[in-house]
């Protein structure tokens, strides 16, 4: 081959690699999310919630300890910490499995939303990015995408239970809370950047809730993840950004135009209408700035609403994510966790009042150690796949197959 040829096909191939490179993700195109051949991508998702991010109402504890801290809490207080340390290395490794992601693509999800605590990710080497790599190769080998979503940010986006802050979503004053918010988002991406399993971020859940007190936070919002997107960016130019609105994800009007090429908006919608009117505000912002939406979060009804809510986002062609994968006693999720035997006796013991000025009559109505240790073992074995049960009713109204825990 004459010389002169071998360079300019040497320069092409170099030319090509970061298109080649790109081709390989997901990202947005217009009003679409298309794969890295350019096929139009139509998100069926499960959320993998109580995994990394315990909340309280998955555990029967209405009425008691809501945030993961609260029930990390009563964890310490009623196997030690010794125990309890092992526990929650158990819980995680248990919860969320090879044969779980499995069930999913036999199921026909594409696709899984996993809430990360940035208590994981702050180093890298820290346990959060183990669990992670874990679930993102099994996704890869069930040809499922995943999409990261910072439940809890440093500071706190709600100030509720959900991100496990101080009960003030601080994040939106602190700088240096923002600082911590990028540096976990930059590490994050710098594991990830190129793998592309991943289809992007969720930088922020549900941000600034619906009480009227933090009605003045919404200005802030924009600006934040403005901030936010450029640090990123730095790092990872391949990854979509999900960006939710303020109020639980459900207020778009705090968005101005697009300011990121590679951009999603996603909101969340839990007992509402399954008409038109409840999803107008985002195909009107879908068609004024020509992006993609995702809805990231609903359910927790009945297969009924599910079935009516899933097909008037099929009919708008909406990518949809429905919450959650598997939680205790209740059918509305993928996978039910039956109660450990001694359970009910937990449960009542973490509805008691709690802090230092209660101890007295707390150890007056605590369980005895035995029967506590073994509620706690049983719960560790019902959480595996096998000891669950797959909901049928849910998935037929999720438009997805029934299959058995075993397949």
């Amino acid at each position: 081959m004459p010389l002169r040829r071998l360079l300019c096909l040497t320069a092409l191939s170099l030319c090509l690699l970061p298109l080649n490179l790109f081709a390989q993700f997901a990202h947005t195109r217009q009003k679409e999310i298309v794969d890295g051949s350019g096929k139009a991508l139509h998100l069926r998702a499960t959320n993998l919630g109580n995994w990394m991010v315990p909340e309280g109402y998955m555990w029967t504890f209405e009425g008691g300890p809501q945030s993961a801290r609260e029930i990390e809490g009563l964890v310490t207080e009623l196997l030690g910490p010794d125990k309890a340390a092992t526990f929650w290395h158990q819980y995680r490794e248990s919860y969320v499995t090879r044969q779980d992601i499995h069930l999913l693509h036999e199921a026909g999800f594409n696709s899984i939303r996993i809430p990360l605590h940035y208590k994981f990710f702050e180093a890298e080497n820290s346990e959060g990015f183990q669990l992670l790599d874990r679930v993102i190769q099994w996704s890869r080998q069930e040809g499922l995408y995943v999409v990261l979503d910072l439940h809890a940010a440093p500071g706190g986006q709600t100030g509720a239970n959900i991100d496990d802050s101080d009960g003030y979503p601080w994040l939106y004053d602190s700088p240096q809370e923002q600082a911590h918010l990028i540096a976990i988002w930059q590490r994050l991406a710098r594991h990830y950047k190129d793998n592309p399993t991943v289809l992007g971020y969720d930088l922020l859940n549900e941000p600034i809730p619906h009480y009227p007190a933090l009605a003045p936070l919404n200005v802030k919002l924009e600006p934040l993840y403005k901030k936010l997107t450029t640090a990123v960016r730095q790092i990872d130019t391949h990854h979509i950004f999900f960006l939710g609105g303020a109020q639980w994800d459900s207020n778009f009007a705090v968005f101005g135009p697009p300011f990121d090429s590679n951009t999603a908006y996603t909101f969340h919608k839990y007992w509402s209408k399954t008409d038109e009117s409840v999803i107008r505000q985002y195909l009107d912002f879908r068609d004024r700035y020509n992006v993609p939406l995702w809805m990231g979060e609903s359910g927790e009804n009945t297969d009924e609403w599910i079935a009516q809510f899933v097909a008037l986002l099929e009919k708008n062609d909406i990518s949809w994510a429905f919450w959650p994968y598997k939680k205790m006693e209740k059918t509305s999720a993928v996978v039910t966790i039956a109660l450990p035997t001694g359970w009910d006796q937990i449960v009542a013991f973490a509805k008691l009042p709690r802090g230092t000025g209660h101890v007295e009559e707390r150890l007056k109505m605590r369980p005895d150690q035995q029967t506590i240790d073994k509620a706690f073992a049983g719960f560790l074995e019902n959480i595996q796949l096998q000891h669950c049960h797959v909901n049928a009713g849910y998935l037929t109204a999720l438009g997805l197959k029934p299959v058995s825990a075993s397949q």
